[in-house]
């Protein structure tokens, strides 16, 4: 008799929760876990984890002392709720979390840098490594050359929302860790874009895109893992099997673990190394200009950075409530 299609893809593909909710992970026993600003904020009205979130803001209104601005106390405790949110999930998974870096330093270099420094000085701080943190930086030109720095000091990036083989490969040649190319939200351009309103699973956009950047890293022997990411559907997910890994929110990963059939791998490293692919260099201008040409990924690049910021505000706006309804009275209490 078949397993379940989790089960299947586990023995293929790292699977990964891409969830902030340490209740979706415990239960789905990913290897790795994702976060981001979005997923933070929806973890952060459950009241279970209220003690956390009311905790973070007191700490650093605390540690900045009397007379801190709100603004600068909001973007401490944002940066501590994300590892505190981290630090929980390590409790629970056996290998690395993701942790991401405020998306409007996406085309800073050097703020990325000192963010990405400062998210693993905390976690080095509550005793945890740098082989056990991704930090996650959006794909642009300036992103990927902070995570190539950021590599040579052996801290490892997982650069997101990435969507064209150029952004691929830039990441590669820098040295990258990981990727997440990602998936649903190229097929949701291409349904816009057509008026098509499905697409077969072989066929879909997001897939073919992901299954051309895993078959140019095998054939070139990059040791960059690709990650699809943002999946709609499960036939997404299912045309992917083979993948290095794969982060899956938790409704999906409900829906494999519940579904029986035969899973067979899809991507596969020694086919893709035999295959006929030409070799591109990335420098600026090269993938500036096929940027340029790409206005899939131009247009979702800029939309996702917007999304992420718009995230990242709506939880500076949570926490903001949390800090007034505790006042300032509290902050004495917790002293």
């Amino acid at each position: 008799m078949s397993s379940n299609l989790l089960e299947q893809l586990k023995k293929m593909t790292v699977v990964v929760a891409d969830t902030g909710d340490i209740g979706a992970i415990a239960k789905f026993t990913p290897r790795d876990a994702t976060t981001n600003p979005s997923l933070i904020t929806a973890a952060a009205q459950m009241p279970e984890y209220q003690e956390i979130v009311n905790n973070t803001l007191l700490k650093a209104k605390q540690d900045l002392g009397a007379g801190a601005k709100e603004a600068d106390i909001l973007t401490l405790a944002f940066d501590r709720l994300a590892v505190a949110f981290g630090l929980k999930i390590l409790e629970i998974i056996p290998g690395r979390v993701s942790t991401e870096v405020d998306a409007r330093l996406s085309y800073d270099t050097q703020a990325t840098l000192n963010k990405a420094r400062g998210l693993i000085a905390q976690y080095e701080a509550a005793g945890i490594g740098k082989e056990r943190v991704l930090i996650k930086i959006a794909s642009t030109w300036e992103g990927i050359r902070a995570a190539e720095i950021l590599e040579k000091e052996g801290i490892h990036c997982n650069l997101t929302l990435l969507f064209g083989i150029h952004q691929a490969i830039a990441c590669a040649e820098a040295g990258v860790t990981l990727i997440s190319p990602f998936v649903g939200r190229i097929l949701d351009w291409y349904k816009k874009e057509t008026g098509r309103d499905s697409y077969a699973p072989a066929e879909d956009p997001g897939v073919v895109s992901v299954t051309n950047i895993y078959n140019y890293y095998k054939k070139f022997g990059y040791k960059t893992e690709v990650m699809g990411a943002s999946f709609r559907n499960l036939g997404e997910i299912t045309e992917l099997a083979g993948s290095d890994l794969l982060t899956i929110s938790p409704q999906l990963l409900s829906e494999l673990q519940s579904t029986i059939g035969e899973l067979p791998r899809k991507l596969d490293a020694e086919k893709a190394a035999a295959m006929s692919i030409e070799k591109i260099t990335i420098d600026k201008a090269t993938y500036d200009k096929m940027h340029a040409e790409d206005r899939m990924a131009s247009e979702k690049l800029d939309e996702g950075i917007k999304g992420f910021t718009k995230a990242l505000e709506n939880l500076e706006q949570l926490l903001a409530d949390h800090l007034a309804k505790l006042g300032a009275g509290a902050v004495d209490k917790a002293a």
